[in-house]
């Protein structure tokens, strides 16, 4: 199987002639449909995708496949997962999400800080999640070059510099 990475997700029917609300995860939105065949995570199902117009809270798509509102509103909450090699190559300072969770994180001394376990994006900026390494708890550090001046995607690890009260 094809590495995949999640671009997007079904928010429910839209209308009634089987179009769907897409919430699009790729940073210019309308370029989901241009990934296809986008497929369902378990790999399964495939669509192919066709954008209709922007509505509330994302994009109306076709999908091919779903031909009414019921079996729009039944895929609400599946996951759309294109190949990676359709995906964009991206410039060095750009990373895919899914390249940085797992990755080990250490300080700018070297000393283990935990490994990334999630990303966030609440509108300001991407937030690390890190856990482990004997953390009491978890560090939630902003992915800004000033806390993480370095990514190294082939060794697999990051170097980030925490506030000192954030460091243990």
């Amino acid at each position: 199987m094809a590495e995949r990475i999640c671009v997007g997700a079904i928010a429910g029917a839209f209308g009634v002639r089987g179009e769907v609300r897409l919430k699009s995860f790729t940073s210019e939105p309308s370029d989901i449909a241009a990934y296809g065949p986008l497929w369902s995570e378990d790999g399964k199902r495939s669509f192919t995708v066709r954008l209709t117009r922007p509505v509330t809270g994302g994009l109306g798509a076709r999908l091919s496949g779903v031909e009414t509102r019921e079996q729009a509103e039944a895929l609400k909450g599946v996951t759309l997962w294109a190949d990676r090699d359709r995906l964009p190559a991206l410039p060095d300072d750009e990373f895919y999400h899914t390249d940085l969770i797992g990755l080990s994180v250490y300080d700018t001394g070297g000393k283990p800080i935990g490994k990334v376990r999630a990303i966030y994006d609440h509108g300001a900026g991407d937030i690390l999640e890190i856990t482990g390494a004997g953390r009491r708890q978890v560090l939630l550090l902003p992915f800004t070059r000033a806390f993480v001046p370095t990514v190294d995607i082939a060794a697999g690890r990051i170097i980030a510099d925490p506030p000192e009260e954030e460091q243990e």
